[in-house]
């Protein structure tokens, strides 16, 4: 591919089902391809294939949706680096933009203007081993980190995270029950009893549209 172009899987619009603009209207820009095998991904068909796409025309395909809020996301979008262009030109243009990434690719050079949601993968995902915990110290107040939890384990490795790198005084935190894997009302009864500082978040667009791409 030559600059300014990126592979894309999908560009749609729906509501945000997660993180702090859960609910709004979003515009979804989904890359393709993803350097991590998480064993819960529900995204898999962005593993391959997609559509080599101008960046010019992906932001006219976004301008033809009347919504101030962009998601880019994937598979990893970050795993092609014109991502970092894509993301600066939306910003430029005023666009509220958020960065869903798997936190095992370096987020240095993201724009600031952008919201990172940013996963630490715990020991059920089978891609713990892929955290970049260098990633940390580019955290802002505008940022997100989210722990997508299987069990117990996850749950009780996720608070030692937190303890570990203060990530509360840093920014806010998500905990979501993996789908068939981790029954949400006990996880909603165990950040409860242990008071932790973060935002329990079910799926809204699986709840409304079951998991189906284009949603």
């Amino acid at each position: 591919m030559s600059a300014q172009t990126l592979r894309i899987s999908e560009i749609f619009y729906s509501l945000q089902g997660e993180s702090k603009t859960v609910g709004l209207p979003t515009v979804f820009i989904r890359l393709t391809g993803c350097p991590l095998r998480c064993q819960y991904c529900d995204t898999s068909y962005a593993f391959s294939g997609g559509k080599i796409t101008a960046i010019a025309d992906i932001i006219e395909q976004v301008e033809g949706y009347q919504t101030k809020y962009i998601t880019v996301t994937g598979g990893e979008p970050l795993a092609q680096p014109e991502c970092l262009s894509l993301l600066e030109q939306l910003a430029d243009k005023g666009y509220e933009v958020s960065l869903e990434t798997s936190g095992a690719l370096d987020v240095a050079k993201v724009d600031t203007r952008i919201s990172k949601v940013m996963d630490l993968k715990t020991p059920a995902s089978a891609e713990e081993s892929r955290n970049l915990y260098a990633n940390i110290q580019y955290l802002t107040a505008e940022d997100q980190v989210k722990f997508v939890i299987c069990n117990r384990e996850d749950y009780d490795w996720s608070k030692q995270k937190i303890l570990e790198y203060q990530l509360d005084e840093k920014c806010e935190l998500l905990f979501s029950p993996a789908m068939g894997q981790q029954d949400p009302t006990e996880l909603a009864e165990w950040i409860l009893s242990d008071q932790l500082p973060v935002r329990f978040q079910l799926q809204l667009h699986k709840i409304l549209w079951g998991n189906k791409a284009g949603k």
